[in-house]
């Protein structure tokens, strides 16, 4: 049986997301930035943070989805071809305040592929990064600008997992036993 434990309720991720749209805020008081969620959660995610910016300024950053698959070092080594979404980046990324967003950063190897894909669009002036969950345990010397959750204690045979639904029953941080 896989063990599935709720560890952040939609209630503490909103709470979070607010958090982090305060940081960003307070970082690029201007709202000179852009958002560029990285498929899959990191997409509505960045909708939130998006939305939480605005209640906050008055203003809504543009938003850009990404799609890393043909960037990640696995690619080909999985048994399954991935699945290929559209990247739709409705902007310039040159000379761009650029603020990746995904939903767990863990070893960092998302973001490293996610570096390589955004800038194949252009140069931006700075890039951050937001994830809502951290879990302290990098490959490569990537950290996140902004976080929601710091979550160093999860044991390295558990897998975060972040769900977005409709269903307030179905969203949520949670912990799953993962098997390799």
């Amino acid at each position: 049986m896989t063990l599935k434990k709720l560890l952040y309720s939609p209630t503490e991720m909103e709470d979070a997301v607010d958090r982090m749209a305060g940081a960003i805020q307070a970082e690029f008081p201007d709202g000179n930035l852009a958002l560029v969620g990285l498929y899959m959660q990191g997409v509505p995610l960045s909708e939130r943070l998006a939305e939480a910016l605005e209640k906050r300024t008055g203003r809504r950053p543009d938003l850009a989805r990404l799609d890393i698959s043909l960037y990640r070092d696995d690619f080909g080594k999985r048994s399954a071809l991935p699945l290929i979404r559209e990247t739709v980046i409705p902007f310039d990324i040159s000379e761009a305040n650029i603020i990746l967003v995904d939903d767990v950063l863990s070893s960092g190897r998302t973001i490293r592929a996610a570096l390589d894909a955004v800038t194949d669009y252009g140069r931006p002036r700075l890039i951050r990064l937001a994830v809502l969950a951290d879990r302290g345990c990098p490959e490569y010397p990537i950290r996140a600008d902004y976080v929601g959750f710091s979550l160093f204690s999860i044991p390295e045979n558990h897998k975060v997992v972040v769900h977005f639904n409709e269903d307030p029953e179905e969203t949520g941080v949670f912990e799953m036993e993962w098997k390799r």
